[in-house]
């Protein structure tokens, strides 16, 4: 019961910093700005490495990990993206960096988030402004390496297909679990890109397994929230009707708002626990003070 209670009384703690944050309007502006930068970002990414890879496989690998945000509206998004391709003559130098720009405002605007819950940290600490505009090209890298290793994978796992391995007494045919096993890593990949930005966006230093523990809590529970959203929008929703050939923009920037909110409310959850640990320090320091 006493653990109960002190769940309780954390997690009221973290709502109601959450909403003096004004939690819900800055997962709004990193809905948005999301949405602004996903295609620039990852089709960049494609161009770059379509090079050494089959520009087709890499559309189907974004496809298949935009699923784990946009649902069924995934295939929309991705083909959007490839009418860009087949158009990316007419983007020139000037283009290009106007693309760049764009793909990387989504972790400026996330940075930014971050310090408003992690207000108590950037009191002590600053960080350099240069390295504030190096993080979001950063990860621009991150996301093209990760693309590549997925296609890598996936590549790995064609190249078995329709293979049975035996594993001690347990027959696996690989055609059953190729999908699976691209989806295992598409769930690990989105939470240790949670923990990379729990311990790089906020100023200062978090500790691993606050950020690994935060990030796989808000994977799983975003997992529960996106298949329920899917649920809601392919058999009870009307947006269709409401929104007609808006339905795939407003789809995704709910997918996209509601993934912000739980992943501020994290970031809220970590500095609430932060702030309770500095509290209980200072308090005994004050004992230690009384009984000297």
């Amino acid at each position: 019961m006493s653990f109960l209670s002190h769940f309780f009384q954390f997690l009221k703690r973290v709502l109601i910093s959450f909403k003096q944050n004004q939690g819900l309007l800055l997962a709004g502006a990193i809905a948005y700005y999301t949405l602004l930068s996903l295609i620039p970002l990852v089709t960049l990414s494609i161009v770059a490495l379509s090079h050494i890879i089959d520009e087709q496989e890499l559309l189907d690998i974004v496809q298949s990990n935009l699923s784990l945000l946009f649902g069924t509206q995934a295939h929309s998004v991705a083909q959007q993206m490839h009418i860009f391709l087949e158009n990316r003559q007419t983007v020139g130098g000037v283009g290009l960096i106007i693309l760049v720009f764009f793909s990387s405002m989504a972790f400026t605007v996330l940075e930014n988030a971050m310090s408003v819950i992690f207000f108590h940290r950037v009191q002590v600490h600053r960080r350099h402004f240069l390295i504030s505009a190096i993080i979001p090209y950063m990860y621009i890298l991150i996301s093209g390496i990760c693309i590549l290793f997925l296609a890598i994978v996936s590549g790995a796992l064609d190249m078995l297909h329709g293979q049975v391995v035996t594993i001690l007494f347990w027959s696996i045919e690989l055609d059953e679990f190729t999908g699976t096993i691209l989806y295992l890593f598409g769930l690990f990949g989105l939470t240790l890109l949670l923990t990379s930005f729990y311990m790089v966006m906020p100023v200062g230093k978090i500790p691993f397994r606050h950020a690994l523990i935060g990030s796989f809590c808000v994977a799983i529970l975003w997992e529960l929230t996106r298949h329920a959203m899917v649920w809601y929008f392919t058999t009870l929703s009307m947006v269709n009707i409401i929104y007609g050939s808006l339905t795939t923009t407003v789809v995704a920037l709910v997918f996209l708002e509601v993934a912000a909110i739980i992943l501020l409310f994290g970031a809220q959850a970590i500095a609430e626990y932060e702030r309770m640990q500095q509290e209980q320090h200072d308090l005994a320091l004050i004992d230690l003070d009384k009984k000297s």
